[in-house]
């Protein structure tokens, strides 16, 4: 006899559980879908930036495009040594930080 509550209450919990999933699934598709259309508006009527010109990246300020840079552990350097650049991590380019990386302001 005990089964029966017990079995009416786990199929509750499971289409309500299912129900959140589902809304929140939903809710997080048509968000994205939101989101990526007002982007491409944006996009079409933005100016370039002017900082990188439209590329959304410009080359390293730290490392000039080297992809290294002289460190050293001491003030008076008996020794330098190349590192990789920390700013571009090796890649030469660096996202523009004035439109984070879209190519428009």
């Amino acid at each position: 006899m005990s089964s029966r509550p017990l079995r009416t209450w786990v199929t509750g919990t499971a289409v309500i559980l299912g129900g959140v999933a589902t809304l929140n699934l939903a809710s997080s598709v048509t968000l994205k879908t939101l989101q990526f259309v007002s982007e491409k508006k944006r996009k079409k009527i933005a100016l370039p930036c002017r900082a990188c010109r439209g590329k959304g990246f410009y080359i390293c300020k730290l490392c000039n495009g080297n992809a290294t840079i002289a460190w050293s552990p001491m003030y008076d350097p008996i020794a330098v040594n190349p590192c990789v650049c920390p700013t571009c991590e090796g890649n030469r380019v660096q996202r523009c930080l004035n439109c984070l990386g879209k190519g428009y302001d």
